[in-house]
């Protein structure tokens, strides 16, 4: 499966995690190493043309339908 938002296409995405915590071998940068982002999927049930679908969706997706039905 993958991790994809079937009706907006939000998927994963690269970052950096940044450790504020000083140590001496870093003393002036903070050490910086990546990481990803994973979206927050549901799978839901979805009427589409009188046919009941599954999706995978995001949250935000989620609420926003739950707010119109």
């Amino acid at each position: 499966m993958a991790k994809v938002c079937e009706l907006c296409g939000k998927s994963t995405a690269a970052g950096r995690r940044i450790q504020h915590h000083h140590s001496v071998g870093w003393r002036f940068k903070a050490p910086r190493s990546t990481r990803t982002f994973k979206p927050n999927l549901r799978k839901i049930k979805v009427d589409i043309d009188g046919n009941t679908q599954s999706l995978y969706t995001c949250m935000k997706c989620y609420k926003r339908l739950q707010k119109e039905a």
